[in-house]
């Protein structure tokens, strides 16, 4: 499965330390090779060091410009090689989605930092993996970049987690990410957040596509414009004031409430009928298989998805130059609701003569 295995080395793309010293004061304080001025004010955003006495979050993740960061904290601990520092953040900036692979490099070059208080130790270990695709080193671990493939990154989110929460009401995360809808998430914890966004991709998992998850946003100018260049998209954001902020939404999602709000102006394309109801019990039937695995869970709704895109494509096939139009899909008679959502599904997969 050549496509799985592309040399993920080759998709690191920077190291960098942020460290909080013992006058409180967080500054960026080294990188490899470079990260642009941009992007490493978002990264201290992201890092939960300025915060003052707040909660330390170990390992947060999220995406900014097309590019994927990691973020590592650790509180330094006495004694160690490390005098006025109190505690520091492992960044690293990557092309790919794989929490675990960068949670798990991130904890050897912690280890490394810890021992050696010397950033060129880290930065070693990042050429070691870079070049050859592993570190090895007997007191602070090895790492092994071949046991971190994406397929496994794309199946870790949960979607039981989701069904259980939301049981029904999955079927409108479905159909927002079938149609390529803006779906925003509020969580007050970063954890919450991360966990349940980096789920829902697998809704559409004939895409195979986590470039549309943001799992971590901040309501801020720069990040917004970047979000809204996106056509369709998962966004986390912890901050409650989002759920006022329509224009960055179809479908606002309360994590803490349990509650899915479709906006307005997505009303009509998200209109549920017959074939939606279908689908939900399917889905929930599916979730609440107890001999079901997550990743079967991802299986069988991705059969049911191309049984939908099967049927539409052979629509398209008898039409001139294999595109739709809601003329063909009006002689098929479907329920308002089905015919509906196939017009907007086939838009969504570019199967539509415009």
């Amino acid at each position: 499965d050549k496509e799985w295995n592309m040399a993920t080395s080759e998709m690191m793309l920077s190291l960098g330390l942020i460290e909080k010293d013992l006058n409180a004061d967080t500054l960026w304080v080294w990188c490899y090779p470079s990260i642009s001025d941009d992007l490493r004010e978002v990264l201290l955003r992201k890092c939960c060091l300025p915060l003052n006495n707040q909660v330390l979050h170990t390992f947060v993740f999220g995406q900014y410009c097309r590019t994927w960061y990691y973020i590592t904290t650790v509180e330094v601990q006495e004694p160690t090689a490390l005098k006025k520092v109190t505690h520091f953040s492992i960044v690293i900036t990557a092309k790919d989605f794989n929490p675990e692979k960068y949670a798990a490099f991130s904890r050897v070059l912690g280890r490394t930092y810890i021992k050696h208080g010397n950033p060129v130790k880290m930065m070693e270990c990042y050429i070691a993996v870079l070049t050859k695709g592993i570190c090895q080193s007997d007191e602070n671990g090895s790492f092994l970049i071949k046991d971190y493939d994406v397929r496994k990154a794309y199946l870790a989110g949960s979607l039981k987690d989701v069904v259980s929460q939301f049981g029904m009401e999955t079927i409108i995360l479905y159909t927002a990410l079938m149609l390529k809808k803006r779906v925003v998430v509020y969580h007050p914890r970063i954890e919450a957040l991360l966990e349940f966004t980096r789920a829902l991709p697998g809704l559409v998992w004939h895409r195979k596509d986590w470039s549309i998850l943001h799992p971590f946003v901040h309501l801020n100018d720069n990040e917004l414009e970047n979000l809204k260049l996106c056509t369709g998209y998962v966004a986390g954001f912890v901050d409650p004031e989002v759920r006022d902020r329509s224009d960055l939404f179809d479908v606002y999602v309360n994590l803490p409430d349990s509650e899915i709000t479709v906006s307005q102006n997505a009303k009509e394309a998200m209109a549920m009928g017959k074939l939606h109801k279908e689908i939900g019990n399917f889905i929930v039937q599916a979730a609440e298989d107890a001999e079901c695995t997550d990743a079967q869970v991802i299986k069988d709704i991705s059969v049911k998805t191309k049984e939908i895109l099967r049927n539409l494509m052979s629509l398209a096939d008898e039409a001139e130059n294999s595109k739709l139009t809601l003329e063909t899909l009006k002689q098929r008679h479907y329920p308002p609701a089905t015919e509906n959502f196939l017009f907007h599904l086939a838009a969504a997969e570019q199967l539509l003569k415009i």
